[in-house]
């Protein structure tokens, strides 16, 4: 495994800067959303697809560092009821798929999306609960008229253009937000439909992630280090689905938290073998949303308590090399 970052934190530093930084702090990769609800100012994915120029000085950036890009990301709606909406997010996608071929880059991040309840909604309806019986006729409209036939085409049009993992984000809110439903829109799009995981969104759903990383031991294509909490004395009386905005961290029933401060060593140092024991060997990618550190503070904070857990090679890995060693 190596340690990479997803770079939007440093939104207001240049590729070079922030590339630096990302060494200095000993990281091998970066992540750089092109698209949707995170967009970095680090690449302009219209520029990668028309520009060799702009291709050749990216690449000798990384190469001088000894760096690559672990995955573009396209993290939208592209199935919002609103036209508007799902057109450009789709349209960001597209374009990111585009970029990602230049660039050799073979896996690209996204959300599941999610439509309204009917033809006819103008936002999103995201069902959490299987009565009153109107929920059921959402969720079927949902998956199998919008979500599956959208995702298979987009399938298509990705490996058309070189890009054979597109990994989505389990995350409340979206169709795909916990381990079947992730499974599912696997199963039913195909192995290239697989699985950006992040733990944070498990652990505050009452997940063990340990657990869900082995039941999707196939379809992992990429891994966000991010940690959350829970406030017991909250969640037990309101429970842990909570709209309040993330600044109100002492009103809320669960927060994001920086690896390691909300979970212990222990519990990553499980979860890093359980991602081997799946079979995972590519990037451990730092996402940072900690409201109680500045993002330097819990960047280096993060990259120094993950460098004591990540596991460097799978067994499968260590398999080979010792059947080749003879």
């Amino acid at each position: 495994m190596k340690l990479g970052a997803f770079s939007i934190l440093f939104n207001d530093w240049d590729l070079a800067k922030t590339l630096d930084y990302f060494k200095a702090n000993g990281l091998d990769a970066i992540e750089i959303g092109t698209g949707g609800y995170s967009r970095s100012s680090h690449l302009n994915a219209k520029a990668i697809i028309e520009s060799e120029a702009a291709r050749t000085d990216l690449r000798k950036m990384l190469d001088d560092r000894g760096m690559f890009i672990s995955a573009l990301g396209a993290h939208g709606n592209p199935v919002h009821p609103n036209e508007a909406i799902a057109k450009e997010h789709h349209k960001q996608f597209e374009e990111t798929v585009l970029a990602a071929e230049k660039l050799g880059v073979d896996t690209v991040l996204a959300m599941s999306g999610c439509p309204g309840g009917s033809p006819k909604d103008e936002t999103p309806n995201w069902v959490t609960t299987a009565w009153p019986e109107d929920f059921q006729d959402i969720l079927k409209y949902q998956w199998e008229d919008v979500l599956i036939p959208y995702w298979k085409k987009i399938v298509k049009f990705a490996k058309d253009h070189g890009v054979t993992k597109i990994a989505v984000e389990p995350h409340p809110g979206f169709c795909v937000y916990n381990t079947e439903t992730a499974l599912r829109l696997h199963q039913e799009v195909g192995k290239e439909m697989g699985v950006n995981f992040d733990p944070s969104h498990f652990f505050w759903q009452g997940m063990d992630p340990s657990l869900a990383i082995l039941k999707l031991k196939d379809c992992i294509y990429h891994f966000h280090a991010k940690d959350s909490i829970i406030a017991d004395h909250l969640a037990l009386v309101n429970g842990v689905l909570d709209y309040k905005p993330y600044q109100q961290m002492t009103e809320r029933s669960w927060n994001f938290r920086t690896v390691g401060f909300g979970h212990s060593m222990e519990v990553w140092k499980g979860i890093m073998s359980a991602l081997s024991m799946a079979g995972y060997d590519y990037v451990i990618s730092i996402e940072h949303e900690d409201n109680l550190m500045d993002r330097e503070e819990g960047f280096s904070k993060a990259a120094a308590f993950l460098k004591q857990v990540i596991i460097e090679k799978t067994p499968e890995t260590m398999w080979w090399e010792m059947r080749a060693e003879g």
